[in-house]
């Protein structure tokens, strides 16, 4: 219940600061998150792996997908594209 709550206060927060940004800092702030959400599945998968080898594959691409959704945010919040 206290994560419910907490993700809840999150949402509001998130909703009241997009209130005050540009549409290309919202567009980034959206890629970053969904590029967060996709490298925390990939660490959960990573948690879970049943050998090494495949543990660092994936932590390697949670990484990845990281750096390549900040880029793109960068991109989008600078340039607008």
């Amino acid at each position: 219940m206290k994560t419910i709550s907490s993700l809840a206060v999150a949402i509001g927060l998130g909703a009241l600061a997009a209130c005050q940004q540009s549409p290309q800092e919202a567009q980034a702030d959206n890629i970053q998150a969904n590029a967060d959400n996709a490298a925390e599945a990939f660490e959960a998968a990573a948690d879970n792996a049943s050998n090494e080898v495949t543990e660092e594959i994936l932590e390697n691409q949670a990484e990845g997908i990281r750096d390549a959704g900040e880029n793109l945010a960068e991109n989008v919040a600078q340039n607008g594209r």
